[in-house]
């Protein structure tokens, strides 16, 4: 019912979730302004979603957003931020995991971005790392083709807090069925069930680098999934 966006000025995360009828607030905290503006003005198919009257626009920061969030606010956050350097480099840090979870409720959702298994292995198995040990219900890395982001592939960290388990590879509402709402009533051209299961496929070497860090958690009495 209610879910809050980490950047995401460009509005397609907005518009995507829209489609959904259960959520009733759409919270997004975008640091920069002119993001919005320049997507509202040069890709108005994008930048539907601020359009939609559940959404709730907050201009700041969001690592400063979710510390004064209430606890156990947000059913989903979804983190749609810029790569994790320079002042972004603190969105892959443990402190602000920690404020997400507290920010979610029992059994509640992140998706986070989790940058290229082809290029950045090392930040994935630390962001891995960090997340089983803040959120205590399932952890998952998935990915999926975007042409224009370095190496063609971008991934995502899958969590949930502890509470009623999240089936991730097996969504409830089957994804074809999903109406939408006001004018983001459109076919999915691109997503359907066989691409959202195929999204948590890794190859071998991927794989590997996971089970090592399950195993090496499951040593410390992390609770893994």
């Amino acid at each position: 019912k209610n879910v809050l966006v980490v950047g995401g000025g460009d509005g397609g995360v907005l518009r995507e979730i829209a489609r959904h009828k259960s959520v009733e607030h759409i919270h997004i905290c975008e640091i920069d302004k002119m993001v919005i503006d320049v997507s509202k003005k040069f890709f108005p198919e994008l930048s539907l979603g601020f359009e939609d009257p559940r959404v709730h626009l907050h201009i700041g920061d969001a690592v400063e957003f979710l510390r004064n969030a209430p606890e156990g606010k947000y059913d989903a956050i979804i983190v749609d931020s810029s790569d994790p350097v320079g002042p972004a480099q603190e969105l892959v840090e443990k402190p602000f995991f920690e404020t997400i979870a507290r920010a979610l409720k029992p059994g509640g959702v992140l998706c986070n971005m989790a940058e290229s298994m082809w290029l950045h292995t090392h930040l994935i198995e630390d962001m891995i790392s960090i997340c089983r040990e803040t959120f205590k219900g399932s952890v998952h890395y998935a990915w999926t083709s975007v042409p224009t982001y370095p190496s063609g592939v971008i991934g995502f960290l899958i969590c949930s807090t502890e509470g009623p388990p999240v089936d991730f590879l097996n969504p409830i509402n089957p994804i074809e069925k999903i109406e939408g709402a006001l004018k983001h009533r459109r076919e999915l051209r691109y997503y359907n069930s066989e691409v959202h299961k195929a999204a948590f496929a890794l190859p071998t070497f991927v794989k590997r680098e996971v089970r090592s860090l399950r195993d090496s958690a499951s040593t410390k009495g992390v609770c893994v999934s």
